[in-house]
């Protein structure tokens, strides 16, 4: 099978950690190396920033302060984690990356897009995603998911009218880029989902 750098996106609650899980295992079933990683984090900088990103205490960070922080995590994971597993020929399976940038603070927060895409370029270095998968859930039920988790992250309690942004934001990327971005529904049991997966990764010659 072919090595590949994998993205999975989505709001709050689609499902796509879950899906990260087993997409990694069903790469290694298949034969490959697998670096399976999640943004904010990954890193013990990056997670150190994932915190103070995330902390719903910190009402008073601005989108600016909260786009900076986002890309300060992800250049260390790509330096630290991304760039050299895949320069070791491994299959990178991440969990969040640029594109919840851009929906998140560019199409749900407000701030100029090429803005973020230069801030994501300079983050990234060059390291582009090969397949980006996004899972699409309707927000409510979404909501529902998340509430039965845990208590709400500083961006999940930005509440329904955010999240239906961060859910349009995706649709239009997918839109914008169908050659690398996929949408998959995301509604059913978790195995049906990966079944469908699946589908795409054997279409992209992938599996």
């Amino acid at each position: 099978m072919t090595p590949a750098f994998i993205t999975l996106e989505g709001i709050d609650g689609c499902g796509k950690s879950t899906q990260a899980a087993l997409l990694a295992h069903a790469l290694e079933t298949a034969g490959a190396t697998v670096c399976r990683l999640r943004e904010p984090g990954g890193t013990s900088i990056s997670e150190q920033i994932r915190s103070l990103v995330l902390d719903p205490s910190n009402t008073e960070m601005g989108t600016i302060c909260e786009l900076l922080l986002y890309e300060a995590a992800r250049a260390q994971l790509v330096h630290e984690a991304i760039a050299p597993a895949l320069a070791a020929g491994a299959s990178v399976v991440c969990d969040r990356f640029y594109d919840s940038t851009t929906a998140y603070q560019a199409f749900a927060g407000g701030l100029e897009r090429e803005r973020v895409r230069l801030a994501n370029e300079l983050a990234v270095n060059g390291t582009h995603p090969a397949l980006t998968l996004v899972f699409d859930l309707p927000v409510e039920e979404a909501a529902a998911r998340a509430r039965g988790r845990s208590a709400a992250d500083r961006m999940e309690a930005k509440g329904l009218a955010f999240q239906k942004r961060v859910a349009a934001g995706f649709r239009a990327i997918a839109a914008e880029e169908p050659a690398r971005v996929h949408l998959i529904d995301a509604t059913g049991a978790p195995d049906e989902v990966h079944a469908r997966v699946l589908d795409v990764l054997r279409k992209e010659g992938i599996l």
